[in-house]
């Protein structure tokens, strides 16, 4: 495949560039498994709404076509779940989570990875995102199976990183 080249212009990036190097959606490493789609995941509503309103230009169009999203405000009622499971940016900020060319975090550079860019924060990114496993156990421990209503934060916080909590 020959790289593709992507120039980002938002609120948060101007005149950032990446290289898609993969397919979209393959060649994963094979340590990371994402349940959802980027697209997947804005439909059934995540982050609020919030996240990636001023990002349509950077990603496929079809991904907006049915995501859940509010430019003004983080609005819970617009997650899944219906409860906000979500820290502050300055709080990943401050923990030193934010990679700097992913300045809106773990969610900015699945999108990314999911088009077919690699870049040297995938290793931390993926074990990120395999650190979440553990909320799945906790899910299965503590909630009837299929039971949504149960740990309905936990399992917002798991649609937030590609984790299909309404199968558990």
């Amino acid at each position: 495949m020959e790289p593709i080249r992507v120039e980002v212009h938002d609120l948060m990036q101007d005149g950032y560039v990446y290289y898609l190097t993969e397919p979209a959606g393959k060649n994963f490493d094979p340590e990371f498994k994402p349940e959802l789609t980027p697209k997947q995941m804005l439909a059934l509503g995540v982050f609020g709404g919030k996240y990636m309103t001023d990002c349509r230009d950077e990603f496929p169009a079809d991904w907006f076509a049915r995501a859940k999203l509010c430019r003004e405000e983080h609005r819970a009622e617009l997650n899944y779940f219906l409860v906000n499971a979500s820290k502050p940016l300055s709080y990943w900020r401050a923990k030193g989570w934010i990679y700097p060319e992913d300045p809106r975090g773990w969610f900015q550079w699945y999108c990314r990875y999911w088009l077919g860019r690699r870049c040297p924060d995938d290793a931390r990114q993926i074990k990120r995102w395999k650190a979440m496993k553990r909320h799945v156990a906790q899910l299965r421990k503590h909630s009837a199976p299929g039971d949504l209503s149960a740990r309905r934060r936990q399992r917002q916080a798991l649609l937030h990183w590609a984790y299909d909590s309404r199968k558990i």
